[in-house]
């Protein structure tokens, strides 16, 4: 009689128990001389018996359907010929039908009686349970490492696994690089490509070597890994690990990628650099814009696109509206003269004060502790029914992304002080420089500045309104005495006396007195 000799190893990774086989081979030809059995053809499988469908094992069982005389099998264990009901009912099946008279194992002993058949069931019935429990207990361990915010997989492009902590730590370098790319799609002047561009000047690229694609750019670019959460079958999970990016950086690349999302296909690219920059100021429609032939010349005008209901909205051309936009722009210009009194005030308050953060590390608590108790009394409404799945999803990714929020300003207190005087500096320069700004050219780094300081942007009349974010309402709505040089004005800060006045005590225009007022209990300086 014949015998096929099956051999199988328990995954498709050339890197796991790659001495599986030549193990199993091994020992079945030295338990088949000592037996005097004669091996007619050898099966070698790397696959997972958990589910049907193995292609070697399958062509073995064809095999033995096909022959005239009945063969035998020889294998290591009944485990490594079925770990799932339909191929381990095959095998009993062609027991039946006379297909099938032996099955030889070094470990386990069978014959092809009413009780070996039994014991046959019995032993692939355990190899199925160990299989669904092994399973079920990776499954749990998965998920209780989710409850203690731990990395389960291999750490996403940035990050490093650490075997020592079992979870995740940046990369020095590439961590570093996602920051920098998180920063400059920010702006909205670079594309998916123009990022895999720049990912590709540093260094990264697929396995290939080639640029990465769009598609994965994208993936690193929504991935909430790098703001410390972890998301597994729709649910959010707050991670125990460092956060590589802030979530108001990670905020603003999202809205730059909807905003681009679902282009409209053009046959012909127009360039006008102020497409989706403001809406109707009557019926709320957006702007668009378009060519139109007078006066022996060739005009851009924008205009309401009136696609939400009728407007008599009438159009503007666009030099005027780029001149409206060069005067929005002086208006938010601090003068030099000023920038450098402020820039000195503030290198003083570094020397001599700083701000207490107790307070704020006391609110940040609090607001840490009420959000957990929310979530906990979230999660008991979930389990005693209550409310639906998709609600209970949604309001627990939102209670998890606030609480890690508060959790990521209390550290970065605790680690740099509140860290006011940078962004109060940084502010500083930049409102000097606007001026620059807007004597250049540059209509998309003018139409990026204006949408970081402006909302709810809007044309009415021909004139381009819109409302400002602080400071720089602060700037917009003050005496032209801050915006301009102090030797345009005549007059000095010592004898200034506005109308204005009193609105200007705050930033020290009379007495030069620049300290911001003091934050109130709870809230962190702008």
């Amino acid at each position: 009689m014949k015998y096929f000799l099956y051999a199988r190893k328990s995954t498709e990774d050339e890197e796991r128990q790659v001495m599986s086989i030549e193990a199993q081979l091994e020992e079945l030809k030295q338990y088949a001389r000592r037996e005097r059995i004669t091996i007619a053809e050898t099966f070698i499988e790397s696959k997972s018996a958990k589910k049907p469908g193995r292609e070697v094992f399958n062509r073995m069982i064809a095999s033995i359907k096909t022959t005239d005389e009945p063969v035998g099998i020889i294998a290591w264990h009944p485990d490594r010929l079925a770990r799932n009901s339909v191929d381990g009912g095959q095998i009993i099946y062609l027991i039946d039908e006379n297909k099938i008279v032996s099955l030889r194992f070094p470990t386990f002993w069978f014959e092809p009686t009413p009780q070996g058949l039994f014991m046959l069931q019995v032993a692939f019935g355990q190899s199925k349970y160990y299989s669904d429990n092994l399973s079920e207990n990776v499954l749990r361990g998965i998920r209780q490492k989710l409850r203690r915010g731990e990395w389960s997989t291999l750490a996403p492009f940035g990050y490093i696994n650490n075997p020592k902590t079992r979870n995740i730590e940046p990369d020095p370098v590439k961590a570093r690089i996602i920051k920098k790319a998180y920063e400059a799609y920010a702006t909205g002047k670079h594309t998916l490509k123009s990022i895999s561009e720049i990912f590709e000047y540093w260094g990264i690229t697929n396995k290939n070597g080639k640029p990465l694609t769009k598609s994965a750019v994208q993936r690193i670019l929504t991935n909430s890994a790098y703001i410390g959460l972890m998301i597994r079958n729709g649910e959010t999970y707050e991670g125990s690990f460092m956060a590589i990016i802030s979530k108001e950086l990670f905020d603003r690349v999202q809205r730059v990628l909807k905003s681009r999302s679902k282009p409209r296909k053009r046959k012909y690219k127009n360039d006008f650099p102020f497409l989706s920059f403001l809406t109707c100021g009557e019926c709320g429609a957006a702007i668009s814009a378009q060519f139109a032939k007078g006066n022996g010349g060739l005009y851009r005008y924008y205009r309401c696109t009136k696609k939400l209901s009728p407007c008599k909205q009438p159009y503007l051309r666009e030099d005027l509206f780029i001149s409206q936009l060069n005067e929005i722009l002086r208006k938010v210009t601090l003068s030099k003269y000023y920038a450098g009194k402020m820039l000195a005030k503030v290198e003083e308050w570094e020397k001599t004060e700083s701000f207490s953060a107790d307070s704020l590390i006391e609110q940040l608590d609090k607001d840490v502790k009420i959000t957990k108790y929310k979530l906990d009394k979230l999660i008991n409404t979930f389990l005693d029914g209550d409310i639906k799945k998709e609600i209970y999803l949604a309001k627990k990714d939102e209670l998890i992304r606030r609480k890690a929020e508060f959790s990521a300003r209390k550290t970065q207190i605790l680690k740099n002080g509140q860290n006011w005087n940078e962004p109060l500096k940084e502010w500083i320069i930049e409102a000097s420089s606007v001026d620059k700004l807007a004597s250049s050219e540059n209509y998309t780094d003018i139409k990026y500045f204006l949408e970081k300081i402006g909302t709810n942007r809007r044309l009415k009349e021909k004139k381009i309104e819109m409302d400002f974010k602080e400071p720089w309402n602060l700037l917009y709505f003050s005496d032209d005495v801050l915006k301009r040089p102090l030797e345009n004005t005549g007059r000095s800060p010592e004898n200034f006396s506005g109308k204005n006045s009193e609105s200007v005590k705050w930033s020290g225009r009379q007495d030069l007195n620049l300290r911001p007022p003091a934050p109130k209990a709870g809230a962190l300086p702008s």
